[in-house]
């Protein structure tokens, strides 16, 4: 095999090195107490000793950040789509009751053009800096053929660690418990398919009046809002009960998912901060009002459950507006019910 068989056959192994080198200095960001070894080994290495945690449980969660990326790519803006696939990590294991640790990406290409994945995985690293999450590893695929020259992947991976006594499985709530729900940024990562439906024929340069000024591109990229440094201090203080992250489904579906069969959440809809792009998707797409609930997060990103005698430490506590949903109740007919 010649020397250039490799380059003749589509992949760059120059720029692969060369992105390597561009992403250190972001990698740099991340590091906290328990890394171990340095980026570019076989496997990224963590002492878990250090974390001082007595009956330790990883809970771990993977994900990636859905169409959305089309539209990174459509606008050729790169620079935050990767805090959104670490916020989709992250929150997942927040709700669990998980502090977040370490983090691994995947990036996946066509070509491997250095200075757009640098701009990938400095947005990596922000999620994890927001995070208080290492970025320890990762692995940067070029593949023609599956991919056009244009196009890439991005998907995720995180893993926390919790106090036994501490981990959030839903066990806890019950009936007579207060939904307070903390404000997303926008969409976040879920339903872009139908997003990019209701958009098709815009070019994101678009002012609407329902978005207060801004270009259409920068709500639709908007990233990902991260929780964990507003809701970790509520769980090692055990003011929590339940937590919801607001992903695919909207309400309907991840609301349940923090409680057991015999409860339900009662939401009144009038409290809920919904976001301008939402009314826009709404009238543009011309979706029914209460699909929307069943698609998008509304301007809820996470949703708490917590017992009455506890919302005025947690509000105390969250630097940051608490809307006072609703509350959990005996279940009669749905699991959610929005008044």
């Amino acid at each position: 095999m010649t020397k250039n068989a490799y380059a003749q056959s589509g992949v760059d192994v120059e720029a692969g090195y060369e992105v390597v080198e561009r992403i250190k200095k972001h990698v740099a960001r991340t590091e906290r107490l328990g890394v171990m070894g340095a980026l570019g080994g076989f496997g990224g290495m963590f002492d878990l000793t250090t974390t001082g945690v007595k009956e330790p449980v990883l809970i771990s969660g993977t994900d990636g950040v859905g169409t959305k990326l089309m539209l990174a790519i459509k606008y050729d803006k790169h620079d935050t789509i990767g805090q959104d696939c670490v916020a989709m990590c992250v929150n997942d294991i927040i709700a669990a009751g998980a502090e977040p640790l370490y983090f691994l990406d995947y990036v996946a290409t066509g070509k491997n053009e250095p200075a757009k994945l640098e701009q990938v995985v400095a947005g990596v690293a922000e999620g994890c800096v927001q995070a208080g999450a290492a970025l320890i590893g990762g692995e940067t695929a070029e593949m023609p053929g599956m991919y056009g020259q244009d196009d890439y992947d991005l998907a995720g991976f995180a893993v926390g660690i919790a106090e036994k006594s501490q981990i959030i499985d839903g066990s806890k709530v019950k009936a007579g418990d207060i939904l307070i729900g903390l404000a997303s940024s926008g969409i976040h990562s879920n339903g872009y398919s139908l997003v990019r439906h209701v958009f098709a024929n815009y070019t994101g340069e678009e002012e609407l009046p329902e978005l207060d000024g801004k270009k259409l591109k920068e709500v639709l990229l908007e990233p990902t809002r991260i929780y964990v440094k507003s809701v970790l201090p509520l769980v090692k203080e055990g003011l929590v009960n339940g937590i919801a992250h607001i992903t695919g489904g909207g309400f309907i579906e991840n609301v349940p998912r923090m409680f057991g069969d015999h409860l339900a959440a009662e939401i009144e809809e009038d409290k809920v901060p919904v976001l301008p792009i939402f009314k826009a998707l709404e009238k543009y797409g011309d979706i029914k009002h209460q699909e929307m609930f069943e698609i998008f997060n509304m301007g809820i990103g996470l949703m708490l459950a917590v017992s009455p005698e506890n919302v005025g430490r947690v509000k105390e506590l969250l630097d940051e507006a608490a809307y006072e949903l609703g509350r959990i109740v005996e279940k009669t007919d749905a699991s959610v019910v929005i008044k």
